[in-house]
């Protein structure tokens, strides 16, 4: 490995005050050198899909803009004129005095990974300082300004602190062994002290439940901090010599897999990364199609303020207004009166929607003609798109100037690429993707560049009046009679629909839009409680606590509360119930979660309460009214579900002492309507009559601020006690 170098007079050993007179700057990867959102990508860029109907680079560039970002250099490869066209048509080149932070475009077409895009900026010579590496797919609301300085502080002080990883923690499913951003877990090994980074491995093997770490980490580090509930967000503050490195190093491709972890076991240079890890904020990537949907619908929460549709407004974009439920309409929307826009939808605008329609938790583009009594749920139809009556799409993606005749039905997981024609009556089936590009007869590397070149091996498509069926793909029969064949193919769709890779269609709800089926979570519900060493689901239970406290180990880990992330996790589980995920299936995954955490049915009493009390407050406006109402409609929808977690009173004691804990810290809005919301829960059964009494008892020797919640329901609770005396005198008198 040769010698370290840098370009443009930037070096690690600059003095602190050259340091901190470099502006910041940026570089922006417009190419995320996948074929992950294939087959749209063949047409258009990634970072140019509209997420919330924004395209995607626009939330990262507005986000580095309002972080105090100076300069960005957006690296375009594949597609690189649309790239482009849309950075001068939504304002952010060509008008240097409208903005703050200037962008400029690098453009290369012999790039075919993200090592070859920043040794091309190398070779440009225009990073003068340390800069932020992000790529165009990035969504956050973070602030910058800490991991910088501690990026900076650190390079004063150790030269060869060359990056600044951004990680939060998102702890990956016990079943799926995936996060719900559809991405595979992550093993890190982190000083406590330091936060250097001393192990990190993506691609973890799942057949075992330990990790192989280098014994001479271990030697130098007797004291670390091993996680697989890590998220890597994929945004990363580095020193000039990290371009360097990958101009000395033209087998550092990927990132993580070959920079990254190249630096980790050099142990001749000694070049370090550290990690900076986020709690509040948001941070994430859309890797693939699940973390597509799971972001768009973190957008439509505004967990991502003010990264939200309300907010930004960019070039030809309309202006969206907030309503109630999570619901965002522009102000040019043609709604018919008896059509239903359930909670967490986005409508676009000049949209048509007629009567007897029904959208829920899903994003309709601008211009689009939705018919009468469509069905659409948990799907995202993007600009100009027909859907004609009776149609029904259910957790798929549509992309721009697709047509959807009558009767047409789109199951789930089915990505419809730009101006495919689905026939009347056609069913597109699970998990389809449809193109009017034929797929490429190879694929070389998950390295390989977005679009079709003559690189690629991408066959001219033949005329549709000469499509023919073909075994490997999945059939669909037609019943139009206005279309004949050499309009929609023998297949009833206009468009090739492509085979499935080696694994066929088995693997593809790992990173669909589509949650994950019942009977898969069931399947491997199965595999990890009977399937390991010994055949035991006493002994695999019995090893996934072990995993978690060993505290036998030669290596102190050092553990956050298990239940604040238990907490979380089952919110987040809870989170994708909304957006339309079965309950049978929402009970397997917290089960799975208890076991894994070794907790109780009450702790998940707690934890659901929790959940379901922050939906509501989520749904509500401001006034106390709505509110009331919002947490009736959600303990209502919800009752089955938290009455699974309710069948003893210490159970039900579980809810009413998470309701108080809510209300005197994390949702204080609530606290003046708990002697309210108290009766409703006993109506419901949600908490019985013992639980409320023996609750209130509990309280009497109680400090006077743990009797708040008590006295303000004294009157509903001394109702109880006298009820309960007249059964008892009724009883006697029998």
């Amino acid at each position: 490995m040769s010698q370290k170098k840098s370009r443009g007079g930037a070096s690690a050993v600059d003095d602190a005050d050259e340091l901190s007179r470099s502006p910041l700057q940026a570089v922006l990867l417009a190419d995320s050198f996948t074929l992950k959102f294939r087959p749209i990508t063949l047409e258009r860029p990634k970072v140019l899909l509209p997420l919330v109907n924004v395209p995607m680079i626009d939330y990262t560039l507005s986000w580095l803009e309002t972080s105090g970002v100076e300069e960005v250099f957006v690296f375009c490869c594949a597609h690189a004129q649309q790239v482009k066209e849309h950075l001068e048509d939504a304002g952010w080149t060509g008008k240097p005095a409208a903005r703050e932070m200037a962008v400029k475009t690098v453009e290369s077409h012999d790039a075919i990974s993200a090592g070859d895009a920043l040794r091309v900026m190398y070779g440009r010579g225009v990073i003068n300082g340390d800069f932020v590496l992000i790529s165009g797919d990035t969504i956050s609301n973070m602030s910058l300004k800490d991991a910088v300085q501690e990026h900076k502080d650190r390079r004063k002080k150790d030269p060869l602190a060359v990056m600044t990883m951004i990680i939060k923690h998102s702890k990956p499913s016990v079943l799926t062994l995936q996060t719900r951003l559809g991405n595979d877990e992550i093993v890190m090994a982190i000083a406590p002290e330091t936060k250097e980074l001393l192990y990190y491995e993506d691609r973890a093997d799942d057949s075992h439940l330990y990790v192989t770490i280098d014994k001479d980490i271990l030697a130098t580090n007797p004291t670390l901090q091993l996680h697989n509930n890590m998220e890597d967000c994929y945004v990363d503050i580095c020193s000039p010599e990290v371009l360097s490195l990958f101009t000395d190093n033209f087998d550092y491709q990927h990132l993580r897999r070959h920079f990254v972890k190249g630096l980790l076991v050099d142990d001749i240079m000694g070049y370090k990364i550290y990690t900076h890890e986020i709690h509040s904020s948001y941070a994430a990537r859309v890797d693939n199609f699940r973390s597509y949907d799971a972001v768009s619908k973190d957008i439509i929460q505004r967990w991502t303020y003010p990264m939200v549709p309300d907010v930004l407004s960019f070039g030809n974009c309309h202006e969206m207004k907030l309503h109630r439920q999570g619901i965002y309409k522009a102000s040019d929307v043609t709604l018919s009166h008896s059509a239903q826009i359930g909670a967490n939808s986005v409508i676009g605008n000049a949209t048509s929607i007629g009567e007897q329609c029904k959208i829920s938790n899903s994003v309709i583009g601008k211009g689009c003609s939705i018919g009468k009594n469509v069905l659409i749920h948990g799907s995202y139809i993007w600009d100009n798109v027909i859907v004609e009556d009776g149609c029904k799409v259910s957790n798929s993606l549509v992309c721009d100037d697709v047509h959807l005749r009558a009767g047409a039905i789109v199951e789930p997981g089915c990505i419809l690429s730009f101006k495919i024609k689905v026939g009347k009556n056609v069913v597109v089936p699970a998990y389809s993707k449809v193109s009017l590009h034929e797929k490429p007869s190879n694929e070389d590397s998950d390295e390989e560049l977005e679009y079709a070149d003559t690189n690629s091996g991408v066959t001219d498509s033949p005329p549709f009046s000469s499509m023919r069926s073909n075994t490997n793909h999945p059939t669909v029969e037609s019943e139009d009679d206005d279309l004949g064949a050499s309009e929609t193919g023998t297949s009833g769709v206009l468009g090739y629909i492509w085979a499935s890779g080696d694994t066929g269609t088995q693997d593809e709800w790992r990173q669909s839009i589509a949650p994950v089926p019942k009977e898969k979570l069931q399947e491997l519900q199965h595999a990890i409680s009977v399937d390991d060493v010994d055949g035991s689901e006493e002994d695999f239970n019995s090893r996934l606590r072990e995993a978690d406290h060993d505290n036998d180990s030669e290596i102190s880990v050092v553990e956050d509360d298990d239940y604040t992330k238990f907490e979380k996790e089952v919110e987040e589980t809870f989170q994708r119930a909304l957006d339309g995920v079965h309950q049978d299936n929402l009970i397997l995954e917290i089960n799975a979660l208890r076991l894994s955490y070794s907790l109780q049915h009450a702790d998940c009493a707690g934890a659901i309460f929790y959940s379901i009390m922050r939906s509501a407050l989520v749904a509500a406006q401001s006034t106390d009214e709505s509110l009331l109402k919002a947490t009736a409609d959600a303990l209502t929808k919800w009752r089955d579900l938290l009455r699974n977690y309710t069948k003893t009173v210490d159970e039900e004691m579980e809810i009413l002492l998470k309701f108080e804990e809510m209300c005197q810290d994390i949702t204080k809005e609530f606290s003046p309507l708990f002697s309210k919301i108290l009766p409703y829960l006993y109506d419901k059964d949600l908490v019985s009559e013992d639980a409320i009494l023996r609750w209130a008892e509990e309280k009497e020797n109680a400090d006077e601020s743990d009797k708040v919640f008590v006295k303000q329901s004294d009157a509903f609770i001394q109702w109880l006690k006298e009820a309960e005396e007249e059964d008892e005198d009724e009883d006697e008198e029998e």
